[in-house]
């Protein structure tokens, strides 16, 4: 396969873990408004999530494998700590998302996730952070970045942010970012035990555990949570990390964090705006200006990753 159709490929891939976790925010934020609670839900979310990768892994043969793998260098410390804390990052963004999604809808959480992300994945390639190495901050790469930004702030436009509370944006960002660093770890994890599977556990497990004490610290300072619903389809955001956390760590190592990024927006702009069409939320963009956004943002993928040759003369 050559290198352009690789690259291809994986920036597809890209776009299909933004539109996941899109996805994954819609249910996830109305969970969260069902039950009152966006702590519990994110804890719901990553438990189950951890329910699933734990079957796959004791199902599939080279699943068992990477998570013996992976408990064989969690034993001889030949793992860096700090790789074992993707699951962190996730815990704080499905929780973001059960507080805010409810109430500004997915295209609008999603402008201050894509400018977090956007700007964390290029200065976490510029400093080697992702599976890839050092990847050269050229021109190329921060027009695709400037124009995915350009998207985020034409989401801005309109009267229905004025009334949105500033910490629902904030949070967003700081998420955005903080999975920029989550896809690059994972991928550098993925590497060293030779599983995306094993590296999807870490996530799911670590996540959950965090989860857990917030949750069970939030019900004791504020109460019990309402009823749980019964609609099964709010209890599917965590099968649906489970299958974006793994393909993040397969993609980041043939596309860098930035490239990968600017391809999650488009994903994550593009269904934002279906998810938003069917289910409104008060603060959510109009139609016509998530479409642009997600236009701009589309042509700042397009800029970031495809691999331009000049045309040799003569």
């Amino acid at each position: 396969m050559s290198q352009r159709r690789s690259v291809g490929i994986a920036v597809l891939g890209a776009v299909l873990i933004g539109a996941l976790t899109a996805l994954q925010a819609r249910i996830n934020g109305s969970l969260g408004a069902q039950i009152g609670d966006g702590v519990l839900a994110g804890a719901i979310s990553f438990g189950s999530g951890l329910v699933v990768v734990l079957v796959i892994a004791a199902v599939l043969p080279v699943g068992r494998a990477g998570v013996r793998r992976l408990a064989a260098a969690i034993r001889e410390r030949s793992i860096p700590g700090w790789m074992l804390l993707g699951g962190v990052i996730g815990a704080f963004t499905v929780a973001s998302q059960g507080l805010a999604v409810a109430t500004i809808g997915v295209a609008l959480f999603t402008v201050g996730f894509v400018a977090g992300q956007t700007t964390g994945g290029l200065f976490l390639d510029r400093f080697g952070h992702g599976p890839s190495g050092v990847v050269p901050v050229t021109l190329r790469r921060v027009v695709g970045a400037l124009l995915a930004l350009a998207g985020v702030g034409v989401s801005l436009t309109g009267d229905r942010v004025g009334g949105v509370p500033v910490w629902m944006l904030v949070v967003p960002v700081i998420a955005g970012a903080g999975v920029a660093w989550q896809q690059g770890t994972n991928g550098r994890l993925r590497l060293r035990v030779q599983s995306p599977l094993a590296a999807t556990v870490v996530n799911f497990a670590g996540g959950t555990a965090v989860l857990i004490v917030a949750a069970l610290t939030h019900i004791a300072v504020v109460g019990p949570p309402r009823a749980l619903p019964t609609d099964p389809w709010l209890y599917l955001g965590g099968t649906v990390g489970v299958v974006y956390i793994f393909l993040s760590s397969v993609i980041v190592q043939h596309t860098g964090v930035l490239v990968m990024g600017l391809g999650s927006v488009v994903g994550l702009l593009t269904t934002s705006v279906a998810l938003d069409a069917v289910w409104p939320a008060p603060a959510a963009p109009s139609t016509p200006v998530a479409l642009v956004a997600a236009g701009v943002a589309i042509g700042g993928v397009v800029v970031a990753a495809v691999p331009w040759r000049r045309r040799r003369r003569g």
